[in-house]
């Protein structure tokens, strides 16, 4: 298995969940999509998202839009991102406990909507119709991102991250081996082919 950590806010979060399952599905394994709030590691660390960081803002706009039409993929920066999303974050834990299976589609679908569409990852209406291509009840996952235990579990899942020392977005878990960023991806898939070194 490979864990999969990311904030839907991350651009270079969408641009991994683009490709996490091809590389998993290469070497056998199967993918964890835990997604956790990436402010809560910031606290600890004293960062900044690249988009409220000057310099680096630009060039990381820059370097998207690259890595887009290097792609072939769409990709639009909703209007005020980086947008919160703890709801968007919520909904996929609703959706995981409701049907595990959905759960790593539906968040590739809020990565799409959120880079394609503008999708606004604050309104549980917006994310939980997503839910509805994939058989589920989209008024029962927006009422979920209200729960108490769903809530626990946004939460619990950020404590987590920050615990096992994850500080960025996107993040890898290989066989207990760290990596971090989109552009790690190559040598995750080195790791998994070799077996480490």
């Amino acid at each position: 298995m490979i864990e999969f950590w990311f904030d839907f806010s991350s651009a270079y979060a969408y641009f991994a969940a683009l490709e996490i399952e091809a590389v998993a599905a290469r070497h056998g394994r199967s993918v964890r999509w835990r997604p956790y709030m990436l402010g809560t590691a910031f606290k600890v660390t004293g960062a900044r998202g690249l988009s409220s960081t000057p310099l680096k803002k630009e060039y990381a706009n820059h370097d998207w839009r690259r890595l887009a039409r290097r792609k072939g993929v769409p990709f639009q920066l909703p209007e005020g991102h980086p947008l919160v999303a703890l709801t968007a974050t919520r909904a996929f834990y609703k959706v995981e406990a409701l049907a595990p299976d959905q759960a790593g589609r539906f968040a590739r679908s809020i990565f799409d909507r959120y880079y394609s569409t503008g999708l606004d990852t604050t309104r549980p209406d917006a994310v939980a119709a997503l839910a509805a291509p994939l058989g589920l009840d989209p008024v029962e996952i927006a009422a979920g991102c209200a729960e108490a235990a769903i809530k626990d579990l946004a939460r619990a899942a950020s404590e987590e991250a920050v615990a096992r020392g994850i500080f960025g977005s996107p993040w890898f878990f290989a066989d207990g081996e760290p990596f971090w960023g989109h552009d790690r991806l190559p040598m995750l898939e080195d790791w998994l082919q070799r077996g480490g070194w």
